[in-house]
This record gives C-alpha cells, sequence and structure tokens, in this order.
C-alpha cells in the first residue's frame, strides 16, 4: 500500500506560524492606520495675488523645511520661492503649475500642493483640488472675495473638502474685519467661525487675539518676512495695560458681537465642509502664521475614501483601513530636470501602504507596472522614498504608460472616479520655423499634452498630423511655446483656428453619422478616441441639438 500524499499538509503553516502571520498583518494593519491618521493633505485657494505663494513658504518657514524664506516681488528678485520651480513661474513671479511639498510639523505629515492662482491655469487647480482633503481659502482683506476666489470654492464645495480661511495682508489697511467676515458669508453661501482676532490692521497690527481662550498672541522680534518672528503670550487684562485700554476695548466689543451673531466653530461642521474657521495675519510678515499651520497639523482632515469601480463593474469603496494598496494619478509633468528627460506622474495615495518596487495594475489597460524609482518632493528637490502611507503624494518615473486619471492598484485593476478634462475656450495650430524639427515637435506636443499643458485635437484626414491645439486660458499658450523651445529645441508660431467652442459627442450612433456627413461641422478626436464638436460659436451647436436625433454635447469628457 502507497504512503498517503503529505504534501499539501507540509506546505500548510503550523498554528503557530498561522497565529504570528495574522499577528504581523494586524500590526502591518495598525501602523498604516496610525500613519495614515498623521497625514494631512491641503491645498491653497486663492485669487491671484492674494499672496498664495507667499503663504506656502512661511508655512515651511515655520515647520523648519526651509530656514530662510524667498520673495516672488518682482522678476528681479535675487530668491524665488521654493514652490516656483519652473523659469516662467521665476521671471513672472507667478504660480505656473502645481508644486508639490512633503513637510512634517509637531509629529503631522504635511503633503501641501502649491496650485496657480491665474485663472488660464484652472484646471491644474482643479485636478489638483481632487488629490487633497482640506484646502486653505486665501483672502487679502482689503479686497474681499473675488471671482477666482468664488470660483475656486465652488469646486471645493462640489468636492464637499473642508475649507479654512486665512485672512491674509493684515499689514496693510483694509476693510473692516466684521464687514469682511459678513461678505465671505453671504457671497459664498458658508458660515465663517473666526478662531483668531486681528488687534489692528496696517502699521497698527500687532497682533491676535485665540477667540476661545481669550490670550492675546504678541508679534515682535525677528527679521519679518524672512525669518520666524517671535510671538509673546499674554493675557487680555494685560494687553490692556501693555496696549491701551481703548485699544483693546473695541476688540473686545467686536469679540463680543462674534458672540452674540456669530457662528459657531464645530469639528463636525468644519470636516463637513458647512463651517469655515477663520484666521488672521500677513503672510509677508509672517504675523499669524503659526496658529494656521498648528490648526492644519491638528485638525485639517485626514486622508478620506475614495469611490471607484472594480473590473466587472461592482462599485466599491476604499480608504485607509483597506489592505489592498491603490491609488491615482492626478498630475504628470514632464522635464522638471531637464538635463534627464524625465516624465513624473504624481500619484495621490489611497488605501494601503506602499513600497518601492511594488507591482501594480494600471486600472486603466489592465497592464502591470513597477513602482521602482518613487520620489517625495520639496518642489524641485526630490529624495527616494521607499515607502508611502493614505494621503501621502508619491512622483512616480513614468514611462510613458501613465495618464491624468489613471487608478494604479494591487490584487486586480481598479478603476477610481475620474478627474475632469474641461472643453477648451481657445484653439491655434503650431506653425513650425523648421521642417526639419517635426519629431521633436509632435513628441513635445504628445508629452505636453499628457501633461495637461494643451489638448490636442486630430482632424481625421490628417490622422495624427498637425492637430488642433485647445486650451482653458491664453497664457497656456506661452507656456507651451516655451517649454517646446527649452526644453525641446523646437521653435514654433501659433496660427488662430476659427473656433471658440468644443464640445464631446455623445447619444445615439446615428447622431454622430449626421454629423459626419455634413462638411459645415468640424469633427475631431481628442487623445483618447472621443469625438468632439469644433465650432464658431453657440449656435450651430444648437442647431445640431435641435436636428440630430439623438445627439448629446458635453463640456466635460465623459469618462
Amino acid at each position: 500500500m502507497s504512503a498517503p500524499d503529505t504534501s499539501a499538509e507540509a506546505d500548510d503553516p503550523s498554528p503557530t506560524e498561522a497565529s504570528a502571520a495574522r499577528v504581523a498583518d494586524a500590526a502591518e494593519r495598525e501602523r498604516v492606520l496610525a500613519e495614515g491618521a498623521r497625514r494631512r493633505s491641503f491645498a491653497i485657494i486663492s485669487h491671484p495675488d492674494a499672496g498664495k505663494t507667499t503663504l506656502t513658504e512661511k508655512l515651511l518657514l515655520y515647520s523648519g523645511a526651509i530656514h530662510l524664506a524667498g520673495s516672488v516681488r518682482g522678476r528681479k528678485a535675487t530668491r524665488h520661492a521654493v514652490s516656483d520651480w519652473m523659469q516662467m513661474e521665476q521671471e513672472r513671479g507667478i504660480s505656473i503649475t502645481s508644486s508639490v511639498l512633503n513637510f512634517e510639523y509637531e509629529g503631522a505629515a504635511l503633503n501641501l500642493l502649491d496650485t496657480p492662482g491665474h485663472a488660464d491655469f484652472s484646471e491644474d487647480t482643479y485636478r489638483t483640488l481632487a488629490a487633497v482633503d482640506s484646502a486653505v481659502m486665501l483672502i487679502d482683506h482689503s479686497k474681499g472675495v473675488e471671482a477666482r476666489t468664488r470660483k475656486l470654492f465652488e469646486v471645493c464645495r462640489m468636492r464637499m473638502l473642508p475649507v479654512i480661511t486665512y485672512m491674509n495682508k493684515l499689514d496693510r489697511e483694509g476693510l473692516d474685519p466684521l464687514a469682511l467676515l459678513d461678505e465671505v458669508s453671504k457671497t459664498l453661501n458658508l458660515k465663517v467661525a473666526p478662531l483668531t482676532w486681528p488687534i489692528g490692521m496696517g502699521r497698527e497690527f500687532v497682533g491676535v487675539v485665540d477667540v476661545r481662550t481669550r490670550e492675546v498672541h504678541l508679534f515682535e522680534g525677528g527679521r519679518h518676512g524672512t525669518e520666524r518672528v517671535l510671538t509673546r503670550v499674554i493675557s487680555f487684562e494685560q494687553a490692556k495695560e501693555e496696549l491701551g485700554a481703548d485699544r483693546m476695548a473695541a476688540v473686545e466689543e467686536q469679540l463680543e458681537l462674534l458672540e452674540i451673531a456669530g457662528d459657531v466653530y464645530t469639528t463636525e461642521g468644519f470636516l463637513s465642509g458647512h463651517v469655515s474657521p477663520v484666521f488672521w495675519g500677513s503672510a509677508m510678515s509672517n504675523f499669524g502664521v503659526e496658529p494656521l499651520l498648528r490648526f492644519i497639523a491638528e485638525h485639517a482632515a485626514q486622508p478620506a475614501a475614495r469611490h471607484g469601480f472594480e473590473k466587472d463593474g461592482a462599485k466599491v469603496v476604499l480608504g485607509p483601513a483597506d489592505e489592498r494598496f491603490s491609488g491615482f494619478i492626478f498630475k504628470i509633468q514632464a522635464n522638471m530636470n531637464p538635463k534627464h528627460r524625465d516624465r513624473l506622474a504624481f500619484m495621490r495615495v489611497v488605501s494601503g501602504r506602499f513600497e518601492r518596487g511594488m507591482d501594480v495594475f494600471i486600472g486603466r489597460s489592465g497592464e502591470v507596472l513597477r513602482l521602482s524609482k518613487p520620489h517625495t518632493f520639496m518642489a524641485q528637490e526630490r529624495s527616494i522614498v521607499e515607502e508611502a502611507f493614505p494621503g501621502d503624494i508619491v512622483g512616480l518615473y513614468d514611462p510613458g504608460k501613465l495618464r491624468i486619471g489613471d487608478t494604479l492598484s494591487t490584487a486586480a485593476p481598479l478603476r477610481y472616479d475620474g478627474i475632469p478634462r474641461f472643453a477648451p475656450e481657445h484653439f491655434a495650430r503650431m506653425v513650425l520655423k523648421d521642417p526639419l524639427k517635426r519629431k521633436a515637435l509632435d513628441a513635445g506636443l504628445s508629452q505636453l499634452a499628457h501633461e495637461g499643458v494643451v489638448q490636442l485635437f486630430y482632424r481625421p484626414e490628417l490622422g495624427n498630423q498637425d492637430p488642433y491645439l485647445g486650451v482653458v486660458g491664453m497664457l497656456q499658450f506661452e507656456v507651451l511655446k516655451e517649454r517646446l523651445k527649452n526644453e525641446y529645441n523646437v521653435k514654433a508660431e501659433l496660427e488662430s483656428a476659427p473656433f471658440s467652442v468644443a464640445r464631446w459627442v455623445g447619444g445615439k450612433p446615428s447622431a454622430l453619422e449626421w454629423l459626419q456627413k455634413r462638411r459645415d461641422y468640424t469633427l475631431v478626436t481628442d487623445r483618447n478616441g472621443h469625438h468632439v464638436l469644433l465650432s464658431q460659436g453657440e449656435w450651430p451647436m444648437s442647431y445640431a441639438l435641435r436636428n440630430a436625433e439623438g445627439l448629446e454635447l458635453f463640456d466635460v469628457e465623459p469618462l
């Protein structure tokens, strides 16, 4: 009689080994949860010139990530903001592309995404807001709520992001604080609850009051603007003696009005997006920056779960508590280091633990990709990262396989809700100065389109040659020309295209056939093969909708 086959039993772990494995798995899960809980990923949104990049620098200064803040006041400045690494940003003194800054403060791991404030780069900002859990809304207290602030806040509201408000430029004369609060509340339909309150403005701005404790924080000492300023904390009664009873009586009256008629701050209200805590200060002179930073580290939203779909279409929700690693690409940037002609994809970690060298599925294609050279950031500066946790932003070397909105995951292909691509409003064609540079131009346009710098629309009769270019803002064309010149050694001019409206085409196949048969409509395809209708105005679009049965037109690319 033959002996029984015990090979399978021999391969099974012993009870002791199985128990040890369970303990190890539980410990790993607890570690991922603990690391995720101390992550704070946030963006700063504002109207141009409200001081967003300056505030970014000062948050880094107070965290200890840098020791001397730069200046972005003019093109001739000898120092530039850490977050503005692109040559055009340094020359113009504005933020053109989002940058990622990883730093620590009082036990919290902060991921700050500095976004462009200029309206022409709004798409980059929208994509960035998909990757954060909170936002700091920066308001110039001398101007109040401006147009870009309103639009960006609505994006935050759409994504249900908690918003912290920072009233900036108190070193200048501005609006009455109570009137400004009322304007913010009514304009944005938002409850606002000050956690600090200013003492004076302009040259008389000397400190802030902690609204809840009535402690007075007075600013003194240090080189204002480049180094941390010293803060002295005294009682409200002491402030009356030092600053004068009349001045503090006016502040006390304002605080009493807030108690009677103001909105109440609650953690639940803040995290649900219904109440915005308000801080006052001057980023330029470093006044009032530290209370904001401390609040972000202690109370800003922790990493949130994200909705997605399995390969079979089943809905799934993954977050920090899930074992499976997953993340999504919200930004692609080529040539951050022109010497190496590299291409980086910025990934937000959603669930599980990221490890250097791990293999992941690309949800869109099912292809397997090894993540061998991941980085963390201090703007253009990078360092290799061995592991990352939910809420972290990681830079991945992209061999050309990734696109904005792609989901990466272990175990099985997964697809999260996509990042929207908006219809462009300005159109052009590239006119090449040197025909021998055609190949370099095509490569440059393709790579920059993957970054989201420009959208390409291909005409059926020309294949992939000579596409129409579309952008949301005209300044994007200037960035395109400058980067083609500096990064691809291609000099080209732009020739205006006769369009002002683009819409993605959906609906019944017969509607698409109706458009294809007509010579008075320009039908093109985008990089994903979706049909796009270009027009000189809204009327032809309306006519098509009335006459092409089953036609649907979208100003956001269908997923």
